[in-house]
This record gives structure tokens, C-alpha cells and sequence, in this order.
């Protein structure tokens, strides 16, 4: 790796030494285990102050990047598979970034060209998880609860107000309902495209369900209002006796008393997770087959390293 130092910078030299190392081994050009030149060495190769050299060594040291071997020289530190420190030391994002602002300020850089070039480069990082935007939080949740458990991606959701902001933004693949496709269109910035997706019909959801026998208690259990409302409709239309259904709010207090009495369950998938033990249970999906076969598809493209 080669190193920069200028003796005209405002910033002191240990410290453009101390920055320069920790943005090598972020970006790989400095290898762990890799051995570092010794203190003289690099005060020679600089015409510095060896104290220079040795005191950003064992900044370095301090905070995690760098081994000091006594005997043996100066090395990279292994690090953890999350990135972290072997040793248990894990940088603080906010040092990492002012680290990199000061260097490339050092350097002469503008704020406005490093903000473009951020910008750029950020624009062109993978997403790291799907941003469900969707106005009704029972919704949202019960939608983030399905797509994280058929994709395996790290879900999170939103109001649309959300999408006026950048930082929501930031590595997201933003997806939502057909239904709020205009909406989300209009609050989305204009080079940003939604995954849209398709509900399961109640045709389809229903599709080879036999109906109980008479007499059987059906208990329908969701944390989402307008599911408890919808199911009672459809299953009063689809000739269930109103006395042997039984409707419960998952939000309320001992929802989950005698539910493996009861001869089905019908829920979503959020609310599933929390059943007791013994439940026969029906799980309604929201989006459908072919839009979580979709999601699928995203996430394996981008984790087999091809663009779209």
C-alpha cells in the first residue's frame, strides 16, 4: 500500500498516518496478518519523527486495526467474519467515516465532490434488505413477516410518508401492494422503481380447503383489525355458522387461552409464530405465490454476485 503524507496538511501527521492505514485495511490493500514497515523504517522513508510513526502504531493498536509484536515487527489484525477485530474490538462507524472525510479533505478534495462521489458509489451498492411501504401497520407487518420468511432478505417497513426522506432509502429494495402503486410512485424519487406485488385471491386461498364439519369451532386470531373483519365476511359467505366461529384480537391479553381446543385456527403469518403448541392451524398469505417467487429471484440474483 502506498502511503501520502504531507507535512503542509492542517492535519497532524500521526493522525494522516493513523487514517491512511485504517481506509487500507477497509478496502483490502492491506492484507491481515500482513507485516507493516517498522517505526524507523517509515520515519526514514518519510523524513519524519520515529515518534510519529510510533504513536500512530499504537493508535492503531488501541483501537483494533494493528498488532504490536514485541521482537517481531508491526501487523495487520485479523479480522472477525462480521469484520469486526479478532481480538473483539470493533470500530465505531462514525470514526470510520470522519476518518475518511478528514483524508480526502487532507487531500484537497471538496465536500461537494466527495458528497457526488459517495453518491455515486452508494447509488451503485447492491440492496441490503426489501423496505415494505405500506400505509396500514397491521398490513405492514403481517407483509415484512412473509417476504423475510420466504426470502430469507432482511425486511423492514414503513408508512409512505417515509418516502419523501432519503435515509429510509438507503440500501433498500422498496416494495409494496399493487394497490399503493400510484401512491408510491408519486413519493418515490424519480429514478426509483418499486417491486410491486400481488395478494392472493380469496379464490385461491381457499382453493382445495374443505369446509369443517358442522359443529366445529373455528377461531380466527390475527393482530391485524381488517383480517378478523374480512374473515368473518368470507366465511359467513361461505356457509360457517356464525355461532361456532370465534374471532380474536392477538393484541388482547390471553388471546391464546383453549386455542388448541379448537378445531382450526385460521391466521396470517405474523401472528402464527405465536400460536400454542397443539394448534391445527390454517396460515393466509397475503402476497402471493408468484410475487414471493419473484422476491426470490431478486435476492438470488444479487447474491450470486450478477447485477439486474
Amino acid at each position: 500500500m502506498r502511503l501520502w503524507l504531507s507535512k503542509n496538511s492542517e492535519v497532524p501527521l500521526r493522525e494522516q498516518l493513523v487514517k491512511q492505514i485504517m481506509l487500507g485495511i477497509i478496502s483490502d490493500d492491506l492484507k491481515a496478518g500482513q507485516r507493516l514497515p517498522s517505526t524507523r523504517e517509515l520515519a526514514r522513508r518519510f523524513h519524519i519523527h520515529s515518534n510519529t510513526v510510533s504513536a500512530a502504531y499504537r493508535e492503531l493498536e488501541r483501537r483494533g486495526w494493528l498488532d504490536l509484536r514485541k521482537g517481531s515487527g508491526v501487523y495487520v489484525r485479523a479480522r472477525g467474519a462480521d469484520g469486526s477485530a479478532a481480538r473483539g474490538a470493533r470500530p465505531d462507524l462514525d470514526r470510520l467515516i470522519a476518518a475518511f472525510l478528514s483524508l480526502a479533505r487532507a487531500e484537497g478534495f471538496s465536500l461537494a465532490e466527495v458528497q457526488a462521489r459517495l453518491r455515486h458509489w452508494l447509488a451503485r451498492q447492491a440492496p441490503d434488505h426489501f423496505l415494505v411501504a405500506e400505509p396500514d401497520e397491521g398490513l405492514r407487518e403481517i407483509l415484512c413477516a412473509e417476504i423475510e420468511e420466504a426470502t430469507g432478505f432482511r425486511t423492514r417497513g414503513v408508512g409512505l410518508e417515509a418516502l419523501s426522506e432519503v435515509a429510509p432509502l438507503a440500501g433498500a429494495a422498496v416494495v409494496a401492494l399493487y394497490g399503493q402503486a400510484a401512491e408510491v410512485a408519486r413519493r418515490l424519487p424519480p429514478d426509483s422503481t418499486p417491486i410491486l406485488l400481488r395478494a392472493h385471491s380469496v379464490a385461491e386461498s381457499l382453493k382445495g380447503e374443505q369446509a369443517p364439519p358442522p359443529g366445529a369451532l373455528v377461531t380466527v386470531v390475527s393482530r391485524w383489525p381488517s383480517f378478523l373483519e374480512w374473515s368473518r365476511v368470507v366465511l359467513l359467505a361461505a356457509g360457517l355458522d356464525a355461532d361456532a366461529l370465534d374471532f380474536r384480537d392477538a393484541r388482547a391479553p390471553g388471546w391464546r387461552r383453549g386455542l388448541p381446543a379448537s378445531d382450526l385456527v385460521i391466521t396470517e403469518a405474523l401472528t402464527a409464530r405465536e400460536l400454542p403448541p397443539g394448534c391445527r392451524a390454517r396460515v393466509y398469505r397475503v402476497v402471493s405465490d408468484p410475487s414471493l417467487e419473484e422476491l426470490r429471484g431478486f435476492v438470488g440474483r444479487f447474491l450470486s454476485g450478477r447485477s439486474l
